[in-house]
């Protein structure tokens, strides 16, 4: 039962949506969840595109006050924005636009919550890491780290061009695989988890992640990856995607509603969300 029953869709329901290579059904489930249970005349709907100017072109035309940007989008779109804010012109990243009247700007809410979660994980900021990636996320990552005052890093990235500019850009080293390295803290920032063809892959090998102490997987979709069950096997501090995607969800919430939404509230939503995302999942394995 809602305190406030949400309005039927009509002309003046103000659509949010996200654009994904890998649309994700819990932006869908969390955002609308808290539409419904807070009466807003709102609807939010993931998307996929082959042609992002068209796409952005939309979210200008149509009104569609936020879009969610997801991997390989993060850093293509800037170019096709008005502005961008602060957190994501510090990482040159994008995961938010919001819609103003047809002027777009972007946030990174990646940043803000990943931020927020190694500040209340109270990891030492002394404590050397490996990140494994160097994409846009891998980019928030790592600027939250320097700024949380991590000095001493590796950047894990095959990729000779993006792997060295991120390790560059924050004074990190840089390494192409991760064959002779360990870590106190790990972190993976690839699709190496993820629901869909990696989905059974390992983001670091196991004597790594027995050497670490704390294990941090970007990966969301699904909560449980192979890495985050091998390092709960071995007692690890673990950190996981499922948090990054409520937190950077509700600050993108309130960018898109102007509503900072209560703790129960954002803990059911995500509580029905992930239920429904585990359901899913088991009924396309049947």
């Amino acid at each position: 039962m809602t305190s406030t029953q949400k309005p039927l869709i009509g002309p003046k329901t103000r659509l949010c949506m996200s654009l994904s290579a890998r649309p994700s059904p819990f932006g869908t489930r969390f955002h609308n969840k808290m539409y419904e249970e807070l009466g807003l005349d709102f609807v939010y709907k993931a998307f996929s595109t082959t042609d992002l100017p068209a796409a952005i072109g939309g979210v200008r035309a149509l009104g569609i006050r936020g879009c969610a940007i997801s991997m390989p989008f993060k850093e293509d779109v800037i170019p096709l924005l008005d502005a961008l804010e602060d957190s994501a012109s510090a990482i040159d990243s994008v995961n938010t636009i919001v819609n103003d009247d047809g002027h777009l700007t972007g946030y990174n809410t990646d940043y803000i919550a990943i931020y927020d979660l190694l500040a209340a994980a109270k990891i030492d900021p002394s404590t050397p890491f490996l990140l494994r990636g160097s994409g846009g996320m891998a980019k928030a990552v790592a600027a939250a780290l320097k700024n949380s005052g991590h000095e001493k890093g590796t950047i894990v990235a095959r990729n000779e061009k993006t792997g060295p500019a991120l390790a560059d850009l924050y004074g990190f080293d840089w390494a192409p695989t991760t064959d002779g390295l360990t870590a106190p803290l790990i972190i993976n920032v690839t699709p190496m988890g993820m629901q869909g063809p990696e989905a059974e892959m390992l983001a670091f090998d196991e004597e790594i992640i027995k050497a670490s102490d704390y294990v941090f997987d970007v990966v969301a979709m699904p909560a449980e990856t192979p890495l985050m069950q091998t390092a709960e096997k071995h007692g690890k501090t673990c950190i996981s995607g499922a948090e990054v995607i409520v937190l950077q969800a509700v600050e993108q919430f309130e960018l898109y509603t102007g509503i900072r939404p209560e703790r129960a509230l954002i803990e059911k939503a995500s509580a029905f969300s992930h239920a429904v995302a585990r359901e899913e999942r088991l009924q396309s394995l049947k």
